[in-house]
């Protein structure tokens, strides 16, 4: 079935979204591990809290990754709808 049509179903965006939390949590601790892990590691908390959501950082460090795991939610849900 089309996208389009699919779009309209509940249950379409019910598996949508249990798809694309979990894709969510996991980009989002791989991508904090990829780009602060000697921070992370050492206890600096405050040090990712700087670099990654003081001064409205956080909206540009979760944004890319809630639209990228809807997408993806949405491309598997769809491929795997009849």
């Amino acid at each position: 079935m089309s996208l389009h049509k699919n779009i309209g179903k509940s249950l379409f965006w019910i598996n949508t979204f249990k798809i694309g939390i979990p894709f969510f949590l996991i980009v989002t601790i791989f991508s904090l591990l990829f780009n602060s892990a000697s921070d992370i590691f050492s206890g600096n908390f405050d040090k990712v809290a700087e670099v990654h959501f003081t001064n409205m950082k956080w909206v540009r460090f979760f944004l890319g990754k809630i639209v990228i795991s809807i997408m993806y939610g949405m491309y598997i849900t769809n491929k795997k709808m009849k």
